[in-house]
């Protein structure tokens, strides 16, 4: 009766919080005895404020056959998509659930609603989504009929219809223009990103807030809104970026793999970095820390992110949880040696 979940809470911790035996706290999570609304609910809620998920009642669940989370995902393997998958896969885990995988190139809505559709006919108990699927399901008319709660990680937005593990991307694009900008760049570029991912507003939103703040004016031949978030793409925007009369002294990219697309044209383009050019990144995946020079990036915990949104969807089963949740992690700022001073003219 004092088992333990991998947070080190036990289910006498769960019963003296909530101020009722261990037994009733087991039959609570069990939907056995005959425990009364008011006392489901405190016990619900001293299982959420301690964090507790019980695996058995996880496994109880799926009966005759193991319970299952169902993870949409883009056939473009990416470090971003790694780090999702091995925090998706510490929580399923511990729980003795399955992931299943289902990855599409399509990114229109109708593309996301048949993905969907079919990991829950496939067996998906629950379903992880990331951006931009998160993006294209959320308001979809297949949301109540999925009928399995739905969590979505690394998105810019709280979403009404399903529970979101987030960094906050305005304040976080806001602090890294700022440590730019506090070096003495005056002329900055920004890569965006595709703007079916609700995070490219929300960072350009914070890159913007922090010209203001600083009293400088948006240029907009120095912002680059088209592309992928892939290294291709943040190559073609340096191409332009740096071909302008009065090129850039600093490029700010939306991702890690734009900022080492654009690091690679510097490069091909002979400058020096970062003295000539400054560049920085978005998520601190292992692609910048391994690169020349290391970026310089906003760190958001993608693979804890993912962790615990695979948590929530794992006690929206066990019924420890009802209705959505916005859940917004702290992010960093890893200061590397991609980021150099401008020297005074």
């Amino acid at each position: 009766m004092a088992r333990r979940n991998e947070n080190g809470v036990t289910i006498r911790a769960v019963a003296q919080r909530a101020g009722v035996s261990a037994m009733t706290v087991s039959n609570v999570i069990n939907g056995a005895g005959r425990a009364s609304a008011a006392t489901v609910a405190t016990v619900r809620a001293a299982i959420a404020e301690l964090g507790y998920i019980p695996n058995l009642a996880a496994r109880r669940l799926a009966k005759s056959r193991a319970t299952t989370v169902g993870l949409l995902y883009s056939d473009r393997r990416t470090p971003f998509l790694d780090a999702v998958l091995v925090g998706a896969l510490r929580a399923t885990n511990a729980h003795g659930l399955q992931l299943i995988l289902r990855d599409g190139g399509g990114v229109s809505r109708i593309a996301a609603e048949r993905m969907a559709q079919d990991l829950v006919r496939s067996g998906a108990d629950a379903l992880l989504l990331i951006p931009p699927f998160a993006e294209q399901l959320s308001g979809s008319a297949i949301v109540p009929e999925l009928g399995v709660p739905l969590a979505a990680i690394a998105t810019g937005t709280a979403m009404s219809d399903m529970t979101t593990v987030r960094i906050d991307n305005r304040a976080a694009m806001l602090s890294l223009t700022g440590e730019v900008i506090a070096g003495g760049h005056r002329r900055i570029a920004y890569v965006a990103g595709p703007d079916q991912y609700s995070v490219v507003a929300a960072r350009l939103d914070g890159f913007l807030a922090a010209l203001h703040d600083a009293g400088l004016s948006e240029e907009p031949d120095l912002i680059e809104r088209h592309g992928e978030f892939d290294y291709a793409s943040g190559q073609a925007a340096a191409r332009r970026l740096l071909s302008l009369p009065d090129r850039p002294t600093a490029i700010i990219c939306s991702s890690d793999d734009l900022a080492a697309g654009v690091v690679a044209e510097a490069n091909r383009l002979g400058l020096q970095l970062p003295a000539d050019l400054t560049v920085t990144g978005f998520d601190d995946t292992i692609l910048a820390s391994r690169i020349w020079p290391p970026l310089t990036v906003v760190r958001q915990p993608v693979e804890d992110m993912a962790f615990r949104a695979a948590q929530c969807l794992i006690a929206a089963l066990g019924k420890m949880q009802t209705g959505v949740s916005d859940e917004i992690f702290d992010h960093a700022i890893m200061m590397r040696q991609s980021i150099a001073p401008r020297p005074a003219p």
